[in-house]
């Protein structure tokens, strides 16, 4: 797939920052098996520029993205290096080059510039591209899905398909109704984007499609906070880095710690959900010294030299001059959280965690801070103000979806391929079987399934051939 996409399109890979896979099960790799887009031009894609959706904004600054590894490892450290300095200023300043003459970054970079990299690579080729679409009902000629319905600024199209229709709707992350059928918890709160409702898997079902709701967990779960908007609403903010970073750890309405906080954002819910009792709120408390705020940032609150009012005034963090009246602000108690930080003090100090043993995994340790010792995940927690931001379960996008074959080909309730139809992406069931054992298993088969997609629809005769197996993606892979 990656040296396919090389070869004949605008996408172009880097390493992907060496990330180790989640666990320490045997076989566990220590880097190597992902890649990231590598950071692209926006210009190129002339006026098509304005169709990309721009990063979630509290996830940059002002606006201007940062980049996984090493550009995000700069920006941490550009009041302690001036090699750091010079790379941020160089960075601002095309930034704010970009803003003036363009009206947003031109340097997109993660999963923007994945995304800007395929438009280039479908424009390129001619491919007709139309927004504000609405997938509505599937068409058959017989048995065989030869269109669709699809909704194009109000008004009803019948597109034809002379080969297939694939779809890619990005999972139901937004439908409520289905979260209450398949998620072990509600309420939810996804970063996904809300059109994501599950239009794909909906229209997939109405003619036969099965759905396979029997995967280990039903989405890719990841802690988010809840970030009141100026205009009103919130948005949900993925925690994905600063749980690593040593000065951190997050509490119960108890004040106890229920995790290791720099396990993936996966298990870290998932260890959330577990000590949730029925009926109560599952929901944590980030917790940490101002020295740590200053320096990693919590949340959405960014660390220095941005400045807290604003979130402070908003409610979404919460400050105060000692450990009991954060308690008091949090609703945490406070006994509980003053004997959790003494202890996780006591040993932290000399890099030790004997309760949840964070920084001892190689996972644990790039999260961390790769310039603080003895353990790059723990510092102990003295210097007040303290600060607090809410977690609450949230995911990254859905894993149940419609079961498919190896070729992508969709299956029925009798596990046959309906002739023509196709799911990739979110809208099709994990190969991983609902588990979450490295990053990239939501993006990395997307890729590659729409990949076999594309080859078995530019092959007719074998479109339709039984020379694969045709049962689900996770029961072949398993």
């Amino acid at each position: 797939m990656i040296e396919f996409f090389e070869r004949h399109t605008a996408m172009r890979f880097i390493d992907g920052n060496r990330i180790p896979d989640f666990h320490t099960t045997q076989g566990a790799a220590t880097g190597g098996r992902s890649v990231c887009a590598m950071p692209f031009d926006g210009r190129e894609l002339g006026a098509l520029i304005d169709k990309l959706r721009a990063p979630l904004d509290e996830m940059t600054i002002k606006g201007m993205a940062i980049a996984s590894g090493q550009d995000l490892a700069h920006f941490l450290n550009a009041t302690r290096s001036a090699r750091s300095a010079w790379h941020v200023t160089k960075r601002l300043a095309a930034f704010a080059w970009h803003a003036l003459r363009h009206g947003r970054s031109m340097h997109l970079v993660n999963g923007n510039a994945l995304v800007a990299r395929l438009l280039k690579s479908a424009a390129d080729r001619g491919v007709q591209l139309k927004t504000r679409a609405n997938a509505v009902a599937l068409i058959r000629d017989g048995e065989r899905v030869s269109g669709a319905r699809v909704e194009i600024d109000g008004a009803m199209h019948a597109i034809d398909a002379r080969r297939g229709v694939v779809l890619a709707c990005g999972g139901y992350p937004h439908d409520p109704a289905r979260q209450a059928a398949t998620f072990a918890y509600t309420p939810h709160w996804s970063a996904a984007p809300k059109t994501n409702t599950g239009d794909g898997i909906g229209i997939g079902e109405a003619i036969g499609a099965h759905f396979d709701g029997t995967l280990e967990a039903a989405a890719a779960w990841a802690p988010v906070s809840l970030v009141p908007k100026a205009a009103g609403g919130e948005v949900a903010f993925p925690h994905l880095i600063e749980r690593g970073k040593p000065g951190v750890i997050a509490v119960t309405r108890a004040g106890r710690r229920f995790a290791n906080e720099a396990s993936s954002y996966y298990d870290f819910v998932s260890a959330l959900l577990g000590t949730t009792k029925p009926g109560e709120e599952a929901c944590a408390w980030l917790v940490c010294d101002h020295r740590f705020q200053r320096r990693y940032g919590l949340g959405c609150a960014k660390p220095f030299p941005f400045p807290l009012g604003s979130h402070e005034r908003s409610g979404y963090l919460k400050s105060a001059p000692t450990l009991d009246a954060l308690a008091a602000l949090c609703g945490i108690d406070a006994r509980g959280l003053s004997d959790t930080v003494a202890a996780y003090n006591a040993y932290a100090k000399d890099g030790f965690d004997p309760q949840f043993h964070k920084g001892s995994t190689p996972y644990n340790r790039v999260q961390g801070d790769a310039s603080h010792g003895p353990n790059p995940c723990l510092a102990p927690i003295v210097d007040g103000p303290f600060h607090a931001v809410k977690l609450v379960p949230g995911s990254l996008g859905t894993f149940t979806g419609l079961a498919t074959d190896a070729r992508a080909r969709v299956l029925d309730d009798a596990h046959r391929t309906i002739p023509g139809l196709y799911a990739v992406g979110n809208d099709a069931a994990s190969m991983m079987g609902g588990h979450y054992p490295a990053g990239g298993i939501t993006l990395g088969p997307a890729m590659t399934f729409g990949y076999l997609a594309g080859l078995t629809l530019a092959e007719p005769a074998r479109a339709d051939a039984d020379d694969f197996s045709s049962s689900t993606q996770a029961r072949t892979l398993q």
